[in-house]
């Protein structure tokens, strides 16, 4: 059998499954993770705090960012190594320069499941906005133009055959204000977020996401071009670690196949890095609630990115010359579909 590097991941994916020891590819190499607040970069956190990262002889530092397109620039000027996050039109223009590759999958939508939630405020919702065909006009928050809110802004818009207006606020917490007070009418964003400020009356859920995007691959994971290729026993124990953890969520958070103890050791993990502001007891319901799959082996939905760039390059935001291979390095994962 020709043992490639996909057949490398697999093989270590499952001895990392046994319990057995991993090969120390890159043996305490600083490796600086770019992460966000959300239970969406779940294995990440699993991966750190579970000791996965360094089975895979990595020395992980998490660094934090409130944006896609930050996070893009920082692993293009090789300040981060790995990023996990949404496709951006900043992310891709920096594949154009050769600076970046997208090297495998995060986060799902998945039928069943449920996930990224539509939202209305208050005030829009008291007038009428109460399902997504209400769009026309609305002023629909986003962090940057070219981000994943845009995209999906974009798409629902479209489905419904209406024209919203899109208002960049630059931060998820910012977006937030602004659908509360009413500033914006309307959002998309992942459950744990979106749940609670429905449940809190000042947000309105009125659709899924995953009605209009199925498959939708929501986040990626990146890194430099020249990880991606210069240093490909690295990359690959990156996503070794890091698929380990997304299994331990899959298991525990998803697919029920822990007991209540296992869920409770969870939640009390992920606290440590989102909703940190609040009580556990609290943030439990909110996580548990966000609960979305993450990509088995980090494999990529192509068919999904594809969708994501010809949205781009229609919307004039990319260069419309840009290609796939361009963007994606699929020699690392699973590729779903193409």
């Amino acid at each position: 059998m020709n043992i490639t590097r996909r057949h490398t991941l697999g093989l270590l994916g499952g001895a990392a499954a046994l319990g057995l020891a991993m090969p120390a590819i890159a043996q305490n190499r600083k490796t600086v993770v770019g992460t966000m607040s959300l239970t969406s970069h779940a294995a990440s956190f699993i991966a750190l705090e579970r000791g996965y990262f360094e089975k895979a002889g990595l020395d992980v530092e998490l660094k934090f960012f409130e944006a896609a397109q930050p996070m893009a620039v920082a692993i293009a000027s090789r300040d981060v190594d790995f990023g996990v996050t949404a496709i951006s039109g900043g992310l891709i223009s920096l594949a154009q320069k050769g600076a970046v590759k997208v090297i495998g999958g995060a986060l799902s939508e998945e039928k069943g499941i449920d996930g990224q939630q539509i939202l209305a405020s208050d005030a829009a919702f008291q007038a009428g906005l109460t399902t997504p065909a209400g769009l026309a006009d609305k002023r629909f928050g986003m962090t940057t133009a070219g981000s994943s809110f845009h995209y999906m802004g974009s798409k629902i818009a479209a489905a419904e055959g209406v024209t919203p207006q899109f208002v960049p606020l630059q931060k998820v917490g910012a977006v937030i204000g602004a659908l509360k007070s009413g500033q914006i009418d309307a959002w998309s964003i992942v459950p744990h977020i979106a749940k609670p400020l429905a449940a809190s009356g000042a947000v309105h859920i009125i659709g899924k996401v995953a009605d209009y995007l199925p498959d939708y691959q929501v986040t990626t994971v990146f890194t430099s071009s020249s990880n991606a290729s210069d240093d490909k026993g690295r990359v690959e124990a990156f996503l070794n670690a890091f698929s380990t953890g997304a299994a331990d969520y899959n298991d525990t958070m998803v697919d029920g196949k822990k007991d209540e103890a296992a869920v409770a050791e969870m939640v009390d993990l992920i606290h440590k890095y989102v909703y940190t502001d609040v009580p556990l007891e609290k943030a439990s319901k909110s996580i548990i609630n966000g609960s979305m799959r993450l990509n088995a082996n980090a494999a990529l939905n192509m068919t999904s990115v594809k969708d994501q760039l010809a949205w781009f390059q229609s919307e004039g935001l990319v260069d419309s010359s840009i290609a796939i291979d361009t963007l994606v390095d699929p020699s690392f994962v699973e590729i779903i579909g193409g």
